[in-house]
């Protein structure tokens, strides 16, 4: 089978990924944007979790080539399980996932919680018994055990892997942003005591070129994560639906394992329907994009490294923590429970540059302190953690919440311009 992709050109796939594509669960993610509420911001970054998947697909491929040039034996087998894998890497996704898991925390996360293994045990795993690959494949998604060396896993979902690789290229793409990296990345894959590592070394001198290359990536990384991830509008749009959500699974409403059936417009036409009428009122306001205000902001420019987790522990950690603030934040306000919302993000940490690089002086992670990229890599980690920001979002109209806020939370507000979007 072979599909155009507006990314990487012509996608060629095996029988075995051919058959996978074609399962429901896969075809589901059609329904899935790969960017949830971004394009509130960026129109056209429509694009979805099967688009990705499709990408992280090839790209796999494109790493075990690489692998192989560089003297690593791939059987032909092992790689159509890792290309399999990488079109099921996101299988478990629900609409607007990361917000409602990573943000809101309402569920564990698609890829550290049981909705895998209960798919896998279900019409997925049924389908994956037929094609004789249920084995194999569920030990690289790291829900079963297995024989299989790590390294394979890691193309899948590691550090600076297929699925990267993939969204970094395509989210870039469709939000219209200029920022790419060069080919030649693929390359420098290696693996190293089982892991899969960049080669940073060549005749036993470590090399400028590989090292560029990996900084580009985790600079591009940063610039999606500054103009997209946390875009301020992509951020209130996401905790209104995340919201929602809360007010429906709180009322019985909605399950988690509803949302397995559901894709982004049919959750929205849900909530806005038949769920609970605060949660209806929200998701009609998002339907128009009637979006809720920036009230109060601190960052991690104002707020230091010990208040910052505390905040977090406090507001992000403990949903009922949260909710009681935004309770008495909407009472001191005169305003509906739905119209306020406490938005306290999780630490931000750049899992990227834990990568495993060879280097002259060996095996390493990226960021070791003994790593000849560690003054470049620590000054982009540093300033990725710096895009941490604290919210309460409420109506335009709403009066006085920077003072209330800052009485309730002891850091006075940074934003001060009226709000526009």
């Amino acid at each position: 089978m072979v599909i155009r992709d507006p990314v990487h050109g012509d996608i060629e796939l095996g029988r075995l990924e051919a058959a996978v594509l074609d399962l429901p669960a896969v075809q589901r993610l059609r329904g899935i944007k790969q960017l949830g509420t971004a394009n509130y911001v960026y129109p056209g970054a429509l694009h979805t979790r099967f688009d990705h998947s499709l990408g992280a697909c090839t790209l796999a491929h494109r790493m075990i080539e690489g692998l192989r040039r560089g003297g690593t034996p791939v059987s032909a087998e092992l790689e159509e399980w890792i290309g399999v894998g990488a079109l099921l890497h996101d299988v478990t996704h629900v609409p607007f996932g990361h917000t409602l898991e990573d943000e809101r925390r309402l569920f564990p996360r698609h890829d550290k919680g049981t909705r895998l293994v209960r798919m896998l045990d279900g019409e997925l795993g049924e389908a994956l018994e037929r094609l004789e690959i249920a084995s194999p494949v569920a030990g690289l998604l790291g829900v079963a055990a297995n024989d299989l060396p790590a390294w394979a896993s890691e193309v899948i979902a590691s550090t600076l892997d297929a699925d990267l690789l993939d969204y970094l290229r395509r989210d870039s793409y469709f939000t219209g942003l200029a920022q790419e990296y060069d080919d030649r990345i693929f390359r420098y894959f290696s693996v190293a005591d089982d892991h899969l590592a960049l080669r940073m070394v060549k005749h036993g001198m470590d090399r400028p070129d590989a090292r560029s290359e990996v900084i580009q990536l985790l600079r591009m990384r940063y610039f999606l994560t500054e103009r997209v991830y946390y875009h301020h509008t992509k951020v209130v749009a996401g905790a209104m639906i995340s919201k929602a959500v809360e007010i429906a699974l709180d009322a019985g409403a909605l399950a988690e394992q509803d949302l397995l059936s559901l894709n982004d417009w049919t959750l929205l036409d849900r909530l806005e329907h038949a769920a609970p009428a605060a949660a209806a009122r929200l998701a009609g306001r998002l339907r128009r994009r009637d979006l809720l205000k920036r009230g109060y902001v601190v960052s991690a420019g104002s707020v230091g490294p010990e208040d910052r987790a505390a905040l977090v522990r406090r507001y992000h950690e403990s949903r009922a923590e949260r909710a009681r603030a935004e309770a008495d934040l909407a009472a001191g306000l005169g305003l509906p429970p739905e119209e306020v919302i406490v938005y306290c993000p999780a630490l931000s940490v750049m899992k990227e540059a834990g990568a495993w690089v060879e280097t002259a002086s060996g095996l390493r992670r990226l960021n070791d302190p003994q790593s000849v990229a560690f003054a470049e890599i620590q000054a982009i980690e540093a300033r990725y953690s710096g895009l941490w920001r604290f919210y309460v979002f409420v109506p335009a109209a709403a009066a006085d919440v920077a003072g209330l806020a800052a009485e309730m939370f002891g850091h006075h507000s940074e934003h001060q311009a009226p709000a526009q979007y």
